[in-house]
Protein backbone atom coordinates (compact mmCIF):
# COMPACT_ATOMS: atom_id res chain seq x y z
CA UNK A 1 0.00 0.00 0.00
CA UNK A 2 2.86 2.35 0.84
CA UNK A 3 4.51 1.76 -2.55
CA UNK A 4 1.30 2.68 -4.36
CA UNK A 5 1.07 5.94 -2.39
CA UNK A 6 4.68 6.79 -3.20
CA UNK A 7 4.15 6.05 -6.89
CA UNK A 8 0.92 8.07 -7.14
CA UNK A 9 2.61 11.49 -7.70
CA UNK A 10 4.81 10.07 -10.45
CA UNK A 11 1.88 8.28 -12.05
CA UNK A 12 -0.22 11.44 -11.90
CA UNK A 13 2.59 13.46 -13.45
CA UNK A 14 2.95 10.98 -16.33
CA UNK A 15 -0.82 11.03 -16.91
CA UNK A 16 -0.78 14.83 -16.88
CA UNK A 17 2.06 14.87 -19.40
CA UNK A 18 0.21 12.48 -21.74
CA UNK A 19 -2.91 14.63 -21.61
CA UNK A 20 -0.86 17.76 -22.26
CA UNK A 21 0.78 16.24 -25.31
CA UNK A 22 -2.60 15.13 -26.65
CA UNK A 23 -4.06 18.65 -26.53
CA UNK A 24 -4.48 20.10 -30.06
CA UNK A 25 -2.16 22.89 -31.18
CA UNK A 26 -3.61 26.30 -31.97
CA UNK A 27 -3.34 28.03 -35.29
CA UNK A 28 -2.07 31.60 -35.36
CA UNK A 29 -5.59 32.87 -35.96
CA UNK A 30 -7.17 30.82 -33.15
CA UNK A 31 -4.40 31.77 -30.74
CA UNK A 32 -4.93 35.46 -31.48
CA UNK A 33 -8.70 35.15 -31.11
CA UNK A 34 -8.44 33.48 -27.70
CA UNK A 35 -5.83 35.96 -26.50
CA UNK A 36 -8.00 38.93 -27.51
CA UNK A 37 -11.10 37.46 -25.88
CA UNK A 38 -9.19 37.08 -22.62
CA UNK A 39 -7.50 40.48 -22.82
CA UNK A 40 -10.57 42.47 -23.83
CA UNK A 41 -13.48 40.55 -22.27
CA UNK A 42 -11.79 38.47 -19.57
CA UNK A 43 -13.35 35.37 -21.11
CA UNK A 44 -12.21 32.51 -18.82
CA UNK A 45 -13.06 29.85 -21.42
CA UNK A 46 -10.68 31.60 -23.82
CA UNK A 47 -7.98 31.69 -21.12
CA UNK A 48 -8.47 27.99 -20.45
CA UNK A 49 -8.20 27.18 -24.15
CA UNK A 50 -5.01 29.24 -24.53
CA UNK A 51 -3.36 27.64 -21.50
CA UNK A 52 -4.47 24.08 -22.23
CA UNK A 53 -2.88 24.17 -25.67
CA UNK A 54 0.48 25.17 -24.21
CA UNK A 55 0.79 22.92 -21.16
CA UNK A 56 2.97 20.65 -23.29
CA UNK A 57 5.49 23.52 -23.25
CA UNK A 58 5.50 23.40 -19.45
CA UNK A 59 6.12 19.64 -19.44
CA UNK A 60 9.00 20.01 -21.91
CA UNK A 61 10.62 22.84 -19.95
CA UNK A 62 10.23 21.03 -16.60
CA UNK A 63 11.94 17.94 -18.02
CA UNK A 64 15.12 19.98 -18.57
CA UNK A 65 15.45 20.55 -14.82
CA UNK A 66 15.10 16.94 -13.68
CA UNK A 67 18.81 16.75 -12.83
CA UNK A 68 18.42 18.94 -9.72
CA UNK A 69 16.76 16.18 -7.68
CA UNK A 70 13.41 17.95 -7.20
CA UNK A 71 10.01 16.27 -7.68
CA UNK A 72 8.90 16.42 -11.35
CA UNK A 73 5.35 17.20 -10.25
CA UNK A 74 6.56 20.29 -8.40
CA UNK A 75 8.57 21.45 -11.41
CA UNK A 76 5.48 21.11 -13.61
CA UNK A 77 3.33 22.98 -11.09
CA UNK A 78 5.80 25.86 -10.94
CA UNK A 79 5.93 25.90 -14.73
CA UNK A 80 2.13 26.15 -14.78
CA UNK A 81 2.38 29.23 -12.57
CA UNK A 82 4.74 30.78 -15.12
CA UNK A 83 2.33 29.86 -17.94
CA UNK A 84 -0.52 31.59 -16.11
CA UNK A 85 1.58 34.70 -15.60
CA UNK A 86 2.42 34.75 -19.29
CA UNK A 87 -1.26 34.46 -20.24
CA UNK A 88 -2.16 37.33 -17.92
CA UNK A 89 0.39 39.63 -19.58
CA UNK A 90 0.35 38.49 -23.20
CA UNK A 91 -0.46 41.11 -25.84
CA UNK A 92 -1.42 39.50 -29.19
CA UNK A 93 -0.90 42.77 -31.04
CA UNK A 94 2.87 42.58 -30.64
CA UNK A 95 3.15 39.96 -33.38
CA UNK A 96 4.83 37.34 -31.17
CA UNK A 97 3.56 33.78 -30.78
CA UNK A 98 2.30 32.97 -27.33
CA UNK A 99 4.61 29.95 -27.05
CA UNK A 100 7.65 32.18 -27.58
CA UNK A 101 6.45 34.65 -24.97
CA UNK A 102 5.37 32.00 -22.46
CA UNK A 103 8.63 30.05 -22.67
CA UNK A 104 10.50 32.80 -20.81
CA UNK A 105 7.92 32.97 -18.00
CA UNK A 106 7.80 29.20 -17.62
CA UNK A 107 11.58 28.87 -17.47
CA UNK A 108 11.89 31.78 -15.01
CA UNK A 109 9.26 30.27 -12.67
CA UNK A 110 10.94 26.86 -12.67
CA UNK A 111 14.41 28.33 -12.18
CA UNK A 112 13.22 30.40 -9.24
CA UNK A 113 11.69 27.28 -7.67
CA UNK A 114 14.93 25.31 -8.17
CA UNK A 115 17.01 28.07 -6.61
CA UNK A 116 14.71 28.26 -3.59
CA UNK A 117 14.50 24.52 -2.98
CA UNK A 118 17.75 22.94 -4.20
CA UNK A 119 19.43 23.81 -0.92
CA UNK A 120 18.36 25.12 2.48
CA UNK A 121 21.01 27.79 1.95
CA UNK A 122 20.21 30.60 -0.46
CA UNK A 123 22.19 29.60 -3.55
CA UNK A 124 21.81 32.48 -5.96
CA UNK A 125 20.50 36.01 -5.42
CA UNK A 126 22.33 38.03 -8.09
CA UNK A 127 22.10 37.64 -11.86
CA UNK A 128 25.69 36.36 -12.00
CA UNK A 129 25.05 33.73 -9.31
CA UNK A 130 21.89 32.50 -11.06
CA UNK A 131 23.72 32.20 -14.38
CA UNK A 132 26.53 30.27 -12.72
CA UNK A 133 24.15 27.94 -10.90
CA UNK A 134 22.43 26.82 -14.09
CA UNK A 135 25.49 26.92 -16.37
CA UNK A 136 28.42 25.80 -14.25
CA UNK A 137 28.06 22.03 -14.65
CA UNK A 138 27.59 22.26 -18.41
CA UNK A 139 30.57 24.58 -18.80
CA UNK A 140 32.76 22.39 -16.60
CA UNK A 141 31.98 19.41 -18.83
CA UNK A 142 32.82 21.43 -21.93
CA UNK A 143 35.98 23.08 -20.65
CA UNK A 144 37.75 20.62 -18.38
CA UNK A 145 38.54 16.96 -17.96
CA UNK A 146 40.02 14.89 -15.15
CA UNK A 147 43.51 16.19 -15.93
CA UNK A 148 42.56 19.88 -15.84
CA UNK A 149 43.32 21.75 -12.64
CA UNK A 150 40.33 23.14 -10.75
CA UNK A 151 41.81 26.65 -10.74
CA UNK A 152 42.21 26.60 -14.52
CA UNK A 153 38.63 25.41 -15.03
CA UNK A 154 37.28 28.21 -12.83
CA UNK A 155 39.43 30.79 -14.60
CA UNK A 156 38.22 29.71 -18.03
CA UNK A 157 34.59 29.68 -16.93
CA UNK A 158 34.95 33.16 -15.44
CA UNK A 159 36.47 34.38 -18.69
CA UNK A 160 33.78 32.79 -20.88
CA UNK A 161 30.92 34.24 -18.80
CA UNK A 162 32.58 37.55 -17.97
CA UNK A 163 32.01 36.79 -14.28
CA UNK A 164 34.32 37.51 -11.33
CA UNK A 165 36.60 34.57 -10.57
CA UNK A 166 35.67 34.62 -6.87
CA UNK A 167 31.98 34.18 -7.81
CA UNK A 168 32.82 31.15 -9.97
CA UNK A 169 34.94 29.59 -7.21
CA UNK A 170 32.24 30.21 -4.60
CA UNK A 171 29.48 28.66 -6.73
CA UNK A 172 31.70 25.71 -7.63
CA UNK A 173 32.19 25.07 -3.92
CA UNK A 174 28.45 25.27 -3.23
CA UNK A 175 27.62 22.79 -5.98
CA UNK A 176 30.38 20.35 -5.01
CA UNK A 177 28.31 18.49 -2.43
CA UNK A 178 24.87 18.21 -0.80
CA UNK A 179 23.73 19.98 2.35
CA UNK A 180 24.89 18.37 5.58
CA UNK A 181 23.50 18.93 9.04
CA UNK A 182 25.92 20.24 11.67
CA UNK A 183 24.40 17.65 13.99
CA UNK A 184 25.48 14.81 11.69
CA UNK A 185 28.27 12.59 13.07
CA UNK A 186 31.77 13.07 11.71
CA UNK A 187 32.05 9.33 11.09
CA UNK A 188 29.95 6.23 11.61
CA UNK A 189 31.98 5.01 14.59
CA UNK A 190 32.01 8.25 16.59
CA UNK A 191 29.54 10.41 18.49
CA UNK A 192 31.34 13.65 17.56
CA UNK A 193 29.21 15.95 15.40
CA UNK A 194 30.37 18.33 12.68
CA UNK A 195 29.45 21.29 14.87
CA UNK A 196 32.06 20.11 17.39
CA UNK A 197 34.77 20.94 14.85
CA UNK A 198 33.66 24.55 14.33
CA UNK A 199 36.10 27.07 15.73
CA UNK A 200 34.70 29.64 18.13
CA UNK A 201 35.68 33.02 16.70
CA UNK A 202 34.58 34.90 19.81
CA UNK A 203 36.94 36.11 22.52
CA UNK A 204 38.45 33.55 24.88
CA UNK A 205 37.61 33.67 28.60
CA UNK A 206 41.07 35.14 29.22
CA UNK A 207 40.44 37.90 26.66
CA UNK A 208 37.06 38.73 28.22
CA UNK A 209 38.55 39.01 31.71
CA UNK A 210 41.40 41.14 30.40
CA UNK A 211 39.04 43.44 28.50
CA UNK A 212 36.82 43.93 31.56
CA UNK A 213 39.85 44.68 33.74
CA UNK A 214 41.37 47.12 31.25
CA UNK A 215 38.00 48.74 30.58
CA UNK A 216 37.42 49.38 34.26
CA UNK A 217 40.96 50.77 34.56
CA UNK A 218 40.40 53.16 31.65
CA UNK A 219 37.12 54.39 33.13
CA UNK A 220 38.84 55.14 36.44
CA UNK A 221 41.69 56.99 34.72
CA UNK A 222 39.24 59.20 32.80
CA UNK A 223 37.22 59.87 35.96
CA UNK A 224 40.36 60.86 37.88
CA UNK A 225 41.48 63.11 35.01
CA UNK A 226 38.07 64.84 34.92
CA UNK A 227 38.31 65.31 38.69
CA UNK A 228 41.45 67.40 38.19
CA UNK A 229 39.52 70.02 36.15
CA UNK A 230 37.67 73.06 37.42
CA UNK A 231 33.89 73.20 36.79
CA UNK A 232 34.15 75.27 33.59
CA UNK A 233 36.85 73.06 32.09
CA UNK A 234 34.91 69.93 32.96
CA UNK A 235 31.72 71.33 31.44
CA UNK A 236 33.53 72.08 28.18
CA UNK A 237 35.21 68.65 28.00
CA UNK A 238 31.98 66.81 28.76
CA UNK A 239 30.06 68.69 26.07
CA UNK A 240 32.86 68.66 23.49
CA UNK A 241 34.37 65.19 24.01
CA UNK A 242 32.02 62.94 25.96
CA UNK A 243 28.54 63.79 24.66
CA UNK A 244 26.66 61.83 21.98
CA UNK A 245 26.17 65.09 20.06
CA UNK A 246 29.16 67.36 20.79
CA UNK A 247 28.40 71.06 21.01
CA UNK A 248 30.22 73.54 18.82
CA UNK A 249 32.70 76.04 20.17
CA UNK A 250 30.28 78.81 19.26
CA UNK A 251 27.38 77.20 21.15
CA UNK A 252 29.48 76.71 24.28
CA UNK A 253 30.78 80.28 24.00
CA UNK A 254 27.20 81.56 24.01
CA UNK A 255 26.38 79.51 27.12
CA UNK A 256 29.56 80.65 28.96
CA UNK A 257 29.45 84.24 27.71
CA UNK A 258 32.88 84.07 26.04
CA UNK A 259 34.17 83.90 22.47
CA UNK A 260 34.53 80.56 20.66
CA UNK A 261 38.30 81.17 20.53
CA UNK A 262 38.36 81.41 24.31
CA UNK A 263 36.41 78.13 24.53
CA UNK A 264 39.00 76.50 22.26
CA UNK A 265 41.83 77.72 24.50
CA UNK A 266 40.13 76.42 27.66
CA UNK A 267 39.48 73.06 25.97
CA UNK A 268 43.13 72.73 24.93
CA UNK A 269 44.30 73.60 28.45
CA UNK A 270 41.87 71.08 29.98
CA UNK A 271 42.99 68.31 27.64
CA UNK A 272 46.62 68.98 28.52
CA UNK A 273 45.76 68.89 32.24
CA UNK A 274 43.96 65.56 31.84
CA UNK A 275 46.85 64.11 29.85
CA UNK A 276 49.32 65.00 32.61
CA UNK A 277 47.04 63.50 35.27
CA UNK A 278 46.89 60.19 33.40
CA UNK A 279 50.63 60.12 32.76
CA UNK A 280 51.35 60.68 36.44
CA UNK A 281 49.20 57.65 37.21
CA UNK A 282 50.46 55.17 34.61
CA UNK A 283 53.29 56.76 32.70
CA UNK A 284 52.93 57.16 28.93
CA UNK A 285 49.36 55.86 28.22
CA UNK A 286 50.27 54.78 24.71
CA UNK A 287 53.09 52.58 25.96
CA UNK A 288 50.93 51.25 28.79
CA UNK A 289 48.19 50.32 26.31
CA UNK A 290 45.38 52.30 27.90
CA UNK A 291 44.68 54.46 24.82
Amino acid sequence: MGMIEEDDPQRATRKFARQAMAAPLLSVEEEGRLARLWRDERDEDALHGLISAHIRLVVAKAARFRGYGLPPSDLVQEGNVGLMQAAMRFDPERGVRFSTYAAWWIRAAIQDYVLRNWSIVRTGSTAVQKTLFFSLRRLRAQIGDENTAESEICSRIAESLGAPLREVEAMSSRLSGPDRSLNAPVAADTESALQDLLADEGPTPDDEVLERHDGARRVKLVADALGALDPRERMIIENRRLGDEPLTLEALGTVLGVSKERVRQIEAKAMDKMRKTVMRAVGDPFEAGYV
